[in-house]
């Protein structure tokens, strides 16, 4: 049996970049988001992605094509949004400890 990442093969894609290989599927993503999006509308929430949980420039620039804002926790996490096309506007900041 074959796994399938979005109708790529994973063993095409671990020959062709090697291993060991993370791979994401942009549409599993996509879905999870826009399903936040549609439980919460009433609220018309922001709903943000979390930095600390992958800080890969593909997925925050994925995230912010969608529309997504970003909670973050260091001033190196708001470099990768803004890097990535995030919109500041739409970033929380929060640190414990702190009053």
């Amino acid at each position: 049996m074959t796994l399938f990442c979005e109708q790529v093969p994973y063993p095409r894609l671990a020959e062709e970049f090697g291993t060991p290989l993370y791979v994401y599927s942009q549409s599993a993503l996509t879905e999870a988001f826009e399903h936040y999006q549609t439980v919460f509308a009433a609220l018309s929430p922001l709903v943000c992605y979390a930095v600390k949980a992958n800080s890969n420039l593909s997925i925050i620039k994925h995230f912010a094509s969608l529309g997504s804002g970003f909670d973050i926790v260091s001033g190196g996490e708001l470099a990768r949004v803004l890097a990535a096309g995030g919109d500041a506007a739409k970033t929380i900041f929060f640190r414990c400890g702190q009053e």
